[in-house]
Order: C-alpha cells, then sequence, then structure tokens
C-alpha cells in the first residue's frame, strides 16, 4: 500500500514565527534576571503594529519593547517599520494560587490541559520525513539569506513536502515539494527558482539521500512580495502543528510560546516528547503516541494513554506502567527531571521544538533507553 504525507514549515520571518520569537525572548530575558518568572506571554503582530501581552510575574525587570527589536531587526526590519506596544500585566492571583508551593504542597499545573508526545523510527531524528525535510528546507534558505547570499529573498517563507510511503518496502520517495519565498519587488523570476531549485530543495534531499525526480511548486501565484505582518496577521501559539509532529500525531490545542514550565501545555509536551522517544529507541515499538492530562493546580497528571498503532509486542498497560516506573510526572518532576528553569525557549521558536538533533535539548536526549530496557527485561 502507498500513502501520501504531508508537513509544513515556517520560516523565521512568517508573522507567526515573529511572534513566537518576540514571545519567547521575553521569556528567556526574565529567566536570565530570576528563573522562577511566572510567564504567559502572547503577541499579536498585524499591519505596522505589534502588541504584546499577557500576565508576568517575576522579581526581574526587562525592557520587552527591546527584546522585541532583537528579533525584528534580525529579519530585517527597521524601527520605521512597526509601533511596539507593551500591555502586560501580573498574573491572576486566583491561578497563582493553585500554582504556587506552599509549606510542603507540591508545586501545581498552571492550568488544565491534555498533552501528547509522539515519537517513530523513520529516521535519527525519531520523526515522521516529511516534516523534518520541511524544516530543513526553510532552515537551508534563511541560512543563505542570512548570509546574503539567497538573491531577492526577503524574511518571510514557507515549505510543504509530501512523500509516498510504500508500507510493503517501507520506502520513502519525494512526490512534491512547495516553496513560498518572500521576494524584493524587482527580482529575476526563472535566476530566483532556479537558485532555490538547485540550492535549497536538491541539495537538502540529495543530503538525505531522497530522489530528485519530484514536482516542484514555487510561489504558485507567481509574486510574494508583501510580506511577515504587512501581508498576514501573526500570533503568538498559531503554528502548533508545525512546533510538533506535522500532523502526525494528535495535538492538545496547548501551545508552547511564551510560556514558562509550570505551564504544562509546554513541559507535559515536552516530557511526553522524551518518554515517547526513548521507548522507542529502546524498542518497545516502531511509533508511539502518549497522552497526558493535568488539572490546573494539582501535580500529577490525571491519566496516561499509550497508542502504538500495531507495532509493540507489548500491550498499553504494560508500558503505562513503565512510564510511572520510570518517570516522575509531577510538574515539578518534569521540570527537575528536564532542568527546564533555563533560558533556552528562543532556539525552540522555530524549526520546530522536536527532532532537533542540532540542539542541545533535555527533551531529546537518550538517556532512558537502558532504564527501559531493564524494566521490560530486554538484554
Amino acid at each position: 500500500m502507498k500513502r501520501l504525507l504531508t508537513s509544513e514549515s515556517v520560516a523565521p520571518g512568517h508573522p507567526d514565527k515573529i511572534c513566537d520569537q518576540i514571545s519567547d525572548a521575553i521569556v528567556d530575558a526574565l529567566i536570565k534576571k530570576d528563573k522562577y518568572s511566572r510567564v504567559a506571554c502572547d503577541v499579536i503582530a498585524n499591519d505596522d503594529i505589534i502588541y504584546i501581552g499577557g500576565q508576568i510575574t517575576t522579581k526581574g525587570y526587562i525592557d520587552t519593547i527591546k527584546e522585541a527589536w532583537k528579533i525584528l531587526k534580525n529579519l530585517g526590519y527597521n524601527e520605521n517599520d512597526f509601533k511596539i506596544i507593551n500591555a502586560i500585566t501580573e498574573q491572576s492571583p486566583d491561578i497563582a494560587l493553585g500554582v504556587n508551593k506552599t509549606n510542603k504542597k507540591e508545586l501545581g499545573a498552571g492550568d488544565q490541559g491534555i498533552l501528547f508526545g509522539y515519537a517513530t523510527d523513520e529516521n535519527e531524528y525519531y520523526m515522521p520525513w516529511s516534516l523534518v525535510l520541511a524544516h530543513e528546507l526553510v532552515k537551508r534558505a534563511e541560512e543563505l539569506r542570512l548570509k546574503h547570499n539567497f538573491p531577492y529573498a526577503k524574511s518571510d517563507m514557507k515549505s510543504q513536502v509530501t512523500i509516498e510511503h510504500d508500507t510493503e518496502t517501507n520506502k520513502f520517495s519525494i512526490k512534491k515539494v512547495l516553496m513560498s519565498i518572500q521576494h524584493e519587488e524587482k527580482f529575476n523570476y526563472e535566476k530566483f527558482v532556479e537558485f532555490i531549485k538547485k540550492n535549497i530543495v536538491d541539495y537538502v534531499l540529495e543530503k538525505h539521500h531522497f530522489n530528485l525526480d519530484y514536482e516542484l511548486l514555487i510561489n504558485p501565484t507567481g509574486r510574494f512580495v508583501i510580506g511577515g505582518p504587512k501581508g498576514d496577521t501573526g500570533l503568538t501559539g498559531r503554528k502548533i502543528i508545525v512546533d510538533t509532529y506535522g500532523g502526525f500525531a494528535r495535538h492538545g490545542g496547548g501551545a508552547f510560546s511564551g510560556k514558562d514550565a509550570t505551564k504544562i501545555d509546554r513541559s507535559a509536551a515536552y516530557m511526553a516528547r522524551y518518554i515517547a522517544k526513548n521507548l522507542v529507541a529502546a524498542g518497545i515499538a516502531n511509533k508511539i503516541e502518549i497522552q497526558l492530562s493535568y488539572a490546573i493546580g494539582l501535580p500529577r497528571p490525571q491519566s496516561i494513554y499509550v497508542e502504538t498503532f500495531g507495532t509493540s509486542k507489548y500491550n498499553e498497560n504494560q508500558i503505562i506502567e513503565a512510564i510511572y516506573s520510570l518517570f516522575d510526572l509531577s510538574v515539578e518532576g518534569i521540570i527537575n527531571s528536564l532542568d527546564l528553569l533555563r533560558p533556552i525557549y528562543l532556539q525552540t521558536a522555530t524549526f520546530g521544538h522536536f527532532g532537533r538533533n542540532d540542539l542541545d535539548l533535555s527533551w531529546e536526549k537518550l538517556n532512558k533507553i537502558e532504564a527501559i530496557k531493564e524494566f521490560f527485561k530486554i538484554s
């Protein structure tokens, strides 16, 4: 049986990603000042206005507008392009009541939520191939742009990759690639297309040993001059599928960017990925999806659900028992296990939060394999 699998990615200059980066830049800056900062920061970018909102409680001080400009200037904007409004307030005392650790009480979840973690043995990234390649394409394009080696290109970019998976041979082949790349008003279309095919698409596909006989679409409308917030309103947390598994796992609906580690939308999703990746690497399943659920103010998950898609010889109850035995799923346990009170979040705001072998992320480490094998008595 042959199936078509498609994922997309967006570059740092995409309006939603501009907002994610500003939100996470603020998280990192506050953690540097006070690692116990409570942050829920959302940004909206529309035309020439950037609005920074949210609730923050911290002992530190940062200039949020200055942090925003660090992101914007790196994308080619200048101070005449936007007016930035800071409208951050303090965290609600009702939420703080449930989350704060007092006396012997454990740290509670910052909100209710359901979180999913996923891993597959398709490649060294333990991620779906279509998403890996979609990220690689925009990453390559952005690297060339920043080095001034990408003629006519500007910072707003998107990619989409469609792969054919032959389930009988387990072979993956590229069928279609879509690149939408913002460009200067005056440009040579033929040279632009030729450059993208040779120096971005073929370069990435050859690097990963894929076929080059694919259908290529570049800026299908024929023109992409107006980009960023001028062309489309951006909002923190709107690219949650790009940020996670490219459509190959369910999503609880909560975004990551702009949130500190007490927000289980972020921290528990990282833990679920950590568990899933180590279980697959240990040979428990070829593919696995894990759901965790939490209630506001309570420290531990209300439920765990596991799906192995028929790729494991172990049943769901055995795997859940292993998860409870080997991983501390309390909010405080997750924060401590993954060392999340560090300024590590801005780097995750682009090109995905998972499968990042280019970054030193605690939730991507494969340091539980031996413990898992010992639990299942695998030699």
